[in-house]
């Protein structure tokens, strides 16, 4: 398999682009596309129909390839892979739950390849991360490989979109179905935040929305605790700051932590609503601010896979949360460039409102503020 990769600020050169990889001889059969909700998704998507390559897109909080990180721009990565060797599926929320539609998608994995592996992107559906996994699993029938990331919208906070070649939504569920059998599909959740504090209680919460901790009102104990100087009456709602900054890290048992993002408050509630859910009960720790030791961390633990399991990759694609570059600021791109330099190959990736993946020591999950890195090899 040969990836190739492609920028631009305008769909007619992104365009102008894909043609002289295709009058190289590059067989093109699917492009993903990662962009700005700003650019027009569905006329790049027609004109990529016309040349009869299939389409895996979403738009973004910021995009990257390689090592670059761009702003309201187009990235591609075009492959050559065997049509026989992936399917796409697209469901859009609606008269069928989100839910169902993951289901749903884990059964048509199960149809078409005995080890499937899906790689996924989701619309405007911040609530439904933890049942997108769950139900992807629960219809092919077991634990299965799941990577992916909830598009974005240059934090407009409007409604981010999946598309592919003749359909888009916000919200959709998107799924390339990769067969393992033909492609190695291989990848880690990894964050490198270091918790700090003692650990606390969410004592009341619902979904997404954590109400208290410790009893005390959310949005009160995290201004406190963090001696974070922050105006929420003067009508700002949102706390991205926060949450980029100081993550909650769930603590489960035997497992790594997962991360939750604070992304809005309610002044009147005095409430939390993050980007995943936190049930009530939950133990939890909050972050310190990241520093060169959570770019260590997460190389570290990429460099392992790449020890033990995925040793070579043909095309690598990344999904990690835009509260990521919020806070590691110009430290990001180190990361980036750091992460593509284990497997030296070709890069995709952007910046979403939640990702997909299974850390170290977890299983496959919903995840905040994290980095989940896909690499792909053909057998």
């Amino acid at each position: 398999m040969i990836a190739k990769t492609i920028k631009g600020k305008y769909v007619e050169d992104v365009m102008k682009s894909v043609e002289e990889v295709i009058l190289s001889g590059h067989k093109t059969s699917l492009a993903i596309v990662f962009l700005s909700i700003q650019q027009d998704f569905k006329e790049l998507s027609t004109k990529l129909d016309r040349k009869g390559i299939q389409v895996f897109g979403a738009t973004t909080a910021g995009e990257f390839i390689d090592g670059t990180i761009e702003e309201h721009s187009i990235t591609l990565m075009l492959l050559d892979l065997t049509s026989d060797h992936f399917k796409l599926a697209f469901l859009e929320t609606g008269d069928k739950t989100t839910s169902e539609n993951a289901r749903q998608i884990g059964v048509l994995g199960k149809e078409t390849f005995t080890n499937p592996a899906f790689i996924i992107v989701s619309g405007w559906l911040s609530n439904e991360g933890e049942n997108i996994v769950e139900n992807i699993a629960d219809g092919f029938g077991t634990d299965v490989t799941i990577f992916g990331g909830m598009a974005g919208d240059d934090l407009s906070l409007s409604g981010p979109v999946v598309f592919t070649n003749n359909a888009y939504s916000d919200k959709g569920l998107l799924a390339l179905i990769i067969d393992e059998d033909k492609i190695e599909v291989n990848g880690i959740a990894t964050c490198g935040w270091k918790p700090i504090g003692t650990t606390k209680t969410i004592t009341k919460s619902e979904g997404n929305i954590v109400y208290t901790i410790d009893d005390k009102p959310a949005l009160d104990m995290i201004i406190k605790y963090l001696g974070v100087d922050y105006d929420f009456d003067s009508g700002k709602e949102i706390v991205t700051q926060i949450g980029a900054y100081y993550p909650l890290q769930m603590e489960r048992e035997g497992v790594a932590p997962v991360m939750r993002t604070a992304m809005l408050a309610n002044r009147e509630e005095r409430s939390l609503i993050c980007a995943g859910n936190i049930p009530q009960g939950s133990k939890v720790k909050f972050s310190l601010p990241p520093d060169f030791d959570a770019i260590e961390k997460v190389v570290e633990e990429c460099t392992e896979l790449k020890k033990d399991t995925q040793t070579d990759a043909d095309a690598l694609i990344m999904f990690s949360c835009v509260s990521r570059h919020l806070s590691f600021g110009i430290l990001m791109s180190e990361e980036i460039e750091q992460v593509k330099n284990v497997w030296g190959a070709p890069l995709v990736g952007f910046f979403t409102y939640g990702e997909f993946g299974k850390s170290k020591t977890g299983k496959h999950e919903f995840h905040n503020n994290t980095c989940c890195i896909v690499a792909l090899k053909e057998k």
